[in-house]
């Protein structure tokens, strides 16, 4: 992350071509400024931009999650276990960060609409020691209603695991994403709208916000280990030996 000075726009480099260079800031806006000496500021202190010399691409020797690449890795045929995860962000951050493991192994992600009726939900998939299920709950806080709903899941070849995030969002490291913390919301009031609020971000389209912070995630190294540890923990159960 620099920032230019002159306007004071902060931004990942992403593109340097023709004496310029391209800034994305959190939220995915572009601004492109003369590769000028001395023209930036990298963590308060002034920089020169220099452009890269061609190189020949390195492949990944590790996957996002942490795992080692197969480069060349034919995905699995789908398992009939399943991962659900609450919601579509949830969903999408898993995609990015395991989602090459995923394929692997076959494990195929679908999200849930909430888990206010995840009993019906998992009878209704019936798992079995052929085709186990993993949920992934947001909110799993000892007395929460979430806590309550996994207590009353029982099958022997179902887990249901949970992060202590109100939001899956607050699973992405602050430092990430260029904020010292997560804002605290008052009880009562909407999550995503109050941390939005807080940190001036544009709060009438979620979907936007969302997608701007999903950028900012590489690999696991970017989220919390109370969700990477949740996550693992349920790859592991729905691949376990048949």
């Amino acid at each position: 992350m620099v920032e230019e000075p002159g306007t004071g726009f902060c931004g990942a480099v992403i593109r340097c071509e023709a004496g310029t260079v391209t800034l994305e800031d959190r939220f995915g806006k572009h601004r492109v400024f003369p590769m000028e000496p001395r023209g930036f500021l990298l963590e308060g202190r002034v920089v020169t931009l220099v452009r890269p010399t061609g190189q020949a691409p390195v492949r990944p020797t590790r996957t996002a999650s942490g795992s080692v690449a197969v480069p060349g890795a034919r995905a699995r045929v789908a398992r009939a276990g399943r991962i659900y995860v609450e919601g579509r962000h949830d969903a999408e951050l898993v995609e990015k960060v395991w989602g090459d493991d995923l394929r692997i192994e076959g494990v195929v992600v679908e999200y849930l609409e909430g888990v206010d009726d995840l009993p019906a939900i998992v009878a209704e998939f019936a798992p079995g020691p052929d085709a186990r299920l993993g949920v992934l709950v947001d909110h799993l806080v000892p007395g929460s209603k979430e806590s309550r709903i996994a207590r009353s899941v029982t099958s022997e070849h179902a887990l249901v695991v949970g992060h202590p995030y109100i939001d899956i969002w607050e699973a992405v490291k602050p430092s990430s994403l260029g904020i010292e913390t997560w804002p605290r919301v008052p009880h009562g009031q909407d999550w995503k709208t109050g941390v939005c609020r807080a940190l001036g971000w544009p709060s009438e389209n979620m979907g936007a916000v969302w997608q701007a912070i999903l950028k900012r995630v590489g690999s696991y190294r970017d989220l919390e280990p109370e969700l990477l540890g949740r996550v693992e923990e349920l790859i592991d159960f729905v691949t376990a030996p048949e």
